[in-house]
């Protein structure tokens, strides 16, 4: 069987398997990597300060699914909605406009959860948030204001998203922008929130800095900070 999924595989990817598939990382060693596997919560997260409510949804999301109890998360990420305008995503697949197609897709493809907006959740929570595990986006970028900004901004409170029977709540943080300071201390308390309901917490994180030396900068210290966010 590992056989044949190799050989799938190494079709799948065409003229770049042998250098996607023979890589060898010599920067950091695989030692030093904590590989996901079916014991990932007991083996990573129960060490943290997480507590049991956080680790049963973890758990939830990583024994769901077609990669159930593989320590790998398949998530279907829907949030274009209110980001991107519904149009920019479904036009040419207009049955989404329907946010319950959404979820169907998502347990039909055997995802570990679904990502997507308040609203198509808290209208779809009765019916499906006990088949497949949910995601908040909290927060969104909004391209009704013209010119465009790119400021993450909240939509969607913490105990509402706990209250429709969420396992995880995500948020983005542009890092760099003019406005990351606020996303920063706006994510780390809602984060610290949805802990203490019991949900997990999934942080998106894109730079959007004019300066390439900027970047090289938050790079750096994206590597070298203290993850306690997420």
């Amino acid at each position: 069987m590992l056989t044949a999924s190799t050989n799938k595989i190494t079709e799948l990817l065409g003229d770049k398997a042998e250098y996607l598939l023979s890589h060898e990382c010599k920067t950091i060693s695989k030692e030093k990597i904590h590989l996901p596997g079916p014991d990932f919560v007991d083996r990573i997260w129960i060490k943290s300060d997480r507590n049991p409510q956080v680790l049963r949804n973890l758990q939830l999301m990583y024994n769901t699914g077609r990669l159930s109890n593989t320590g790998y998360l398949s998530i279907l990420p829907v949030d274009q909605g209110i980001e991107h305008s519904a149009g920019a995503s479904f036009a040419k697949n207009p049955i989404y406009f329907d946010p319950e197609n959404i979820i169907k897709l998502a347990i039909e493809g055997g995802c570990n959860a679904a990502a997507t907006t308040y609203g198509g959740l808290g209208f779809l929570s009765r019916k499906y948030a006990h088949k497949i595990p949910f995601i908040v986006k909290v927060n969104h970028n909004e391209f009704l204001t013209y010119p465009n900004k790119f400021d993450q901004i909240m939509f969607a409170s913490i105990k509402a998203s706990w209250n429709l029977g969420a396992a995880a709540v995500g948020a983005t943080i542009y890092f760099g922008s003019d406005e990351s300071a606020r996303q920063i201390q706006e994510v780390s308390k809602a984060f610290e929130m949805a802990h203490e309901l019991g949900m997990a917490t999934i942080l998106w994180c894109y730079l959007r800095n004019p300066s390439k030396q900027k970047k090289k900068i938050f790079i750096c210290q994206l590597i070298l900070q203290d993850k306690q966010i997420i």
